[in-house]
């Protein structure tokens, strides 16, 4: 054992001194204190890392890509009345969603009061053109030994055998519809004049009402688009086109300026998780004001599923979030006002459209702790001995300071 002694005690790097050969200064003492102050401020800093809790996003692909998505949808329209407000729902499988206006979403009209600050909103009760109702359910016909009234279609369909029969206004927007023809404002067609819907719909635009479209719509999970246009849509020579009769009739009237509310997509998280993750609805109070009548506004929009998972595990929550790039352009064509390297292509429909694709990839927020025990137990220990050590090297600088100048003094 005392053969290995003078082997152990050369490998000691922790060299001693005598207590008679320590020497205690004043500027050593200030020094040990200020490194106490910035070891407890080190530590602090370490334990509030340590129990922070923060969301470490995971990307995963994303198993849930056959079920349905929800489109939650608020927005204004200032300047179109509902009459004109047409919604066409359809992704790139074919898949088109019928009768939305109806069923899926409500109307409340604008109106603009001359002495009031604010627009009173009312609940639209007038239901939209429901052309996706088979002509025959639309408008009836009567067997020809039948005695009783048949509407005229005014042309639209044929009637020679009292195969349809137009009886109300809505009868005969759905023969002009199936007919491809213009319907303007229904102005001399009898069934429209009896039941007030053309009197009711000058009003309405003469007044300057503005459409607020609320509700949730379900997509499938593929890339498609969400079109709002003036007028009834219609296929002509396979293509999807509106009737913009009404809405070119007015020169000075009507244009797609609007206010986005709300845009979403699934359900919303608390907002405590939307602190650490930013906001999922970055379309929310957008608004486009250009006051341009035959214009086309794009919202580009790319949605990604995301979960929120809470610290214990036992709380998830699913949602959606989404990036979204604006484009917008006059339907002439022409240059771009701003980048005059731009040139827009010609033709189109005046309105707005949210063009979405689905990305087949999952965000993951899992909520865990900022660090872990053995990192915080690291990080006290680094911190006490950077201290120590820099708080040495202040001490020798200063002592051998003192020393020099005290020897200058001396001589």
């Amino acid at each position: 054992m005392s053969a290995q002694r003078p082997k152990l005690i050369s490998l000691d790097a922790f060299a001693k001194t005598v207590e008679d050969a320590r020497i205690k200064t004043t500027s050593g003492g200030i020094i040990t204190l200020i490194c106490i102050l910035v070891a407890l401020f080190l530590i602090r800093n370490e334990y509030i890392d340590y129990t922070t809790v923060i969301a470490r996003p995971e990307l995963v692909v994303d198993r849930d890509i056959n079920k349905q998505l929800d489109i939650n949808l608020d927005i204004s329209f200032l300047n179109l009345p509902c009459d004109m407000v047409s919604i066409d729902l359809f992704d790139e499988s074919g898949d088109l969603q019928l009768d939305i206006l109806n069923v899926q979403m409500e109307k409340f009209r604008i109106i603009k009061k001359a002495h009031a600050s604010q627009p009173v909103e009312i609940k639209d009760e007038q239901p939209a053109l429901q052309r996706e109702v088979p002509l025959e359910e639309a408008a009836p016909g009567l067997p020809e030994e039948t005695e009783g009234e048949c509407g005229s279609c005014y042309g639209a369909v044929p009637q020679d055998k009292k195969q349809y029969c137009c009886n109300s206004c809505a009868a005969v927007r759905r023969a002009y519809a199936e007919a491809n023809w213009q319907f303007f404002d229904g102005e001399n067609i009898a069934q429209c004049e009896q039941e007030g819907y053309v009197q009711r719909l000058k009003q309405r635009i003469e007044e300057n009402e503005g459409c607020r479209v609320a509700g949730t719509a379900k997509i499938n999970r593929i890339a498609g688009t969400l079109d709002f246009a003036p007028g009834a849509s219609m296929t002509k020579d396979g293509r999807h086109v509106h009737d913009l009769s009404l809405y070119s009739k007015y020169k000075d009237k009507f244009n797609f300026d609007h206010i986005i509310n709300h845009l979403s997509f699934g359900n919303n998280p608390p907002q405590s998780q939307l602190d650490d993750t930013g906001s999922i609805t970055p379309l929310d109070g957008h608004k486009f004001l250009q006051h341009k009548k035959y214009h086309s506004i794009t919202y580009f929009l790319k949605i990604v599923a995301t979960r929120f998972e809470s610290l214990d595990g036992k709380h998830k929550f699913d949602t959606n979030q989404f990036s979204v790039i604006t484009h917008d352009r006059p339907l002439a064509g022409g240059k771009d006002e701003d980048h005059q390297h731009t040139l827009h292509a010609r033709g189109g429909v005046p309105g707005v459209a949210f063009n979405f694709d689905i990305s087949p990839m999952k965000i993951i927020n899992r909520e865990e702790y900022a660090k872990t025990r053995s990192g915080f137990i690291l990080g006290v220990v680094s911190s006490i001995a950077g201290v120590l050590m820099v708080g040495s090297l202040m001490d020798r600088s200063v002592f051998a300071a003192q020393q020099a100048i005290k020897g200058k003094k001396d001589l």
